[in-house]
């Protein structure tokens, strides 16, 4: 169920015209809660834009997948092209939008996505592009990872970006990451204040007008 409340949540950050690329596993539930009333352009970095909502059993099409090979559909309009495209459109500064699940944060902004040490990983794939490239990064994930918290005063696994996270959204509560450190803007009404401190390493700066995250 926080997945759901995550993704939803991250929905609303969407507007209109904006392409927007979705990183695999949680991230690329957004795709089924971006409001009717706007129009946006989902990019795949494996080579197409256009992605639609996740398919049902009997409408997938095997050969249509996104980057992280789960089955897809593709909206009217929707366009494919090879590897060097897709990057250069990330690279090239043409994506709004980029949402990431992501290890570990940090209070700078640091992100750690894709490799734990001693681990089998399958590789960054395009997040070092991405993060650098999209001119807002936002973190969709879990607040906490069997009780450990997430969001900390510094990474400690290897980084995929420095000082490029703008937003991070959790089923606890949505942070703004700024010059002066975490601000804590919205908070989940299924949390209270204490809890959500208690689970985050990092010093949270409460906005002075704290508002009830929409879930």
């Amino acid at each position: 169920m926080s997945r759901e409340i995550i993704a939803k949540r991250v929905a609303k950050e969407l507007k209109d015209g904006d392409v927007v690329n979705l990183g695999i596993g949680m991230p690329t539930l957004v795709a089924n809660y971006v409001p009717e009333d706007i129009d946006i352009t989902l990019q795949s970095e494996n080579g197409f834009v256009g992605i639609g909502p996740a398919p049902s059993e009997e409408n997938i099409d095997k050969d249509l997948i996104n980057a992280g090979g789960q089955p897809v559909t593709v909206r009217k309009g929707g366009a494919f092209f090879d590897s060097s495209m897709s990057f250069g459109i990330i690279r090239g500064g043409h994506v709004d939008v980029t949402v990431l699940g992501a290890l570990q944060v940090d209070e700078e902004g640091n992100l750690a996505n894709w490799m734990i040490p001693g681990k089998m990983v399958p590789g960054m794939g395009g997040a070092m592009d991405l993060v650098v490239g999209a001119k807002k990064v936002i973190v969709a994930m879990e607040h906490t990872a069997k009780g450990k918290a997430k969001i900390l005063k510094k990474c400690n696994l290897p980084l995929t970006a420095k000082a490029q996270v703008d937003l991070i959204i959790t089923e606890m509560g949505v942070m703004e990451v700024t010059e002066k450190g975490l601000i804590l803007k919205e908070i989940s009404p299924e949390f209270t204040l204490e809890d959500i401190i208690a689970a985050t390493e990092a010093n949270l700066i409460i906005d002075s007008e704290l508002k009830t995250m929409e879930i």
